[in-house]
């Protein structure tokens, strides 16, 4: 009917906007940051992201027939849906009195503005220097899809695609949308199951604000390397756990289950789930950068989409016929796989990823063209 039709057609056009932020606010992060702040300003993003979801596990439970409003479950969920306008509201006023990048004033010719924003975030910066080595940047032509799959910008497109798909092949939204179910299938009751979720939610918070804080002080390559063998170490804990202990009731079992599931939660709070987005917002050239981190964050939610979507599938194909905790098992199994995908991870991190902690983007950008230049890609 008429409600289904909107409620759908509602969804489509926020999917469209929750896309174009997440593209948006990486790339104007990193050019707006000074290099050695950049890391923790874009790390930011991930904290107010894991901000709103532990907000809406707070509202929802508390719109919950059950909750504490109590309300009717033909009631609560209008609200629920509702109230995340606030948030959105709030945005657009804050958004009014942002200051324009540097980078995109600079392309319009307005120098004057640009050196006070440049002043401003950064009142320590050398303004002629940094200045002129954006003009130069600047002057080269906005570029297309022939320029994003280039041999200038291909490290950075294979480092971008490769991230975005590896932090969500990896589990984590999988984690975060079926925790109830993981702690069900671990023994523990369907109330302390939704409870947890506010939990992790806070815990998630916590951990990236620690993740603001030290994001400029150890190599992002490291952050992602530690990050991927904690999460695949925590995956193969947990699900071990749930196939040799027989996680259940309770028991022991089930609470390594639960230890190793925070655990996870905890590395990818603080590497993987913020250092994507830091990386990808600052590696790509000035000339495709805005394509660059569209096309990166448009790889992140397919991604998203196709792991999340695909769970249920996989672990009802993953369920063994009239088992004991059969659920749990299929659980394990499955989560076994997003362990080694950790692994794999590495490799990539450690064979693709670029050094851009502490750099200008301009020094990246002309690390790109120098090395094209020294394989013959481009004319000298």
């Amino acid at each position: 009917g008429f409600n289904y039709t909107l409620l759908v057609t509602s969804r489509v056009l926020l999917g469209i906007a929750v896309g174009a932020a997440s593209a948006l606010i990486p790339t104007y992060l990193a050019e707006l940051s000074p290099a050695d702040k950049r890391g923790g300003i874009g790390t930011l993003f991930q904290l107010m992201i894991m901000t709103g979801i532990f907000l809406a596990y707070v509202s929802n439970e508390w719109l919950s027939p059950s909750g504490w409003l109590g309300l009717d479950q033909n009631v609560g969920w209008h609200w629920m849906l509702g109230l995340a306008a606030v948030p959105a509201v709030l945005l657009f006023i804050g958004g009014l009195s942002l200051p324009e990048s540097p980078r995109f004033l600079v392309k319009q010719g307005k120098m004057s503005e640009a050196q006070k924003v440049l002043s401003t975030m950064n009142p320590n910066a050398k303004l002629v220097e940094e200045l002129y080595d954006i003009k130069l940047q600047a002057n080269t032509p906005s570029g297309g899809f022939k320029e994003l799959f280039g041999p200038m910008a291909r490290p950075v497109l294979i480092m971008a695609l490769g991230l975005a798909i590896f932090q969500q092949v990896m589990g984590c939204n999988t984690v975060l949308y079926y925790a109830p179910k993981i702690f069900i299938s671990a023994g523990f009751s369907e109330h302390f199951a939704l409870q947890s979720h506010i939990v992790i939610g806070l815990f998630n918070v916590i951990v990236t604000a620690i993740a603001v804080k030290i994001m400029d002080e150890i190599d992002r390559k490291k952050m992602l390397t530690y990050g991927a063998i904690g999460m695949g170490a925590s995956l193969l804990t947990m699900s071990t756990a749930m196939l040799v202990l027989r996680a259940g009731n309770g028991n022991v079992g089930s609470w390594i289950c639960v230890i190793a599931l925070t655990l996870y939660i905890a590395f990818f709070s603080a590497t993987c789930g913020p250092v994507m987005w830091v990386m990808i917002g600052e590696a790509f050239p000035l000339n495709i950068r805005g394509l660059g981190n569209s096309f990166g964050a448009v790889i992140s939610w397919t991604a998203n989409f196709a792991v999340s979507q695909s769970f249920p599938m996989l672990l009802i194909a993953f369920t063994p016929d009239h088992a004991i905790n059969a659920e749990g098992q299929g659980i394990a199994k499955l989560f076994i796989i997003y362990g080694v995908l950790c692994f794999v991870a590495i490799w990539f991190i450690a064979k693709f990823t670029i050094k851009t902690r502490n750099r200008s983007l301009e020094s990246i950008e002309s690390d790109l063209r120098s090395k094209a230049h020294a394989k013959g890609y481009l004319e000298k």
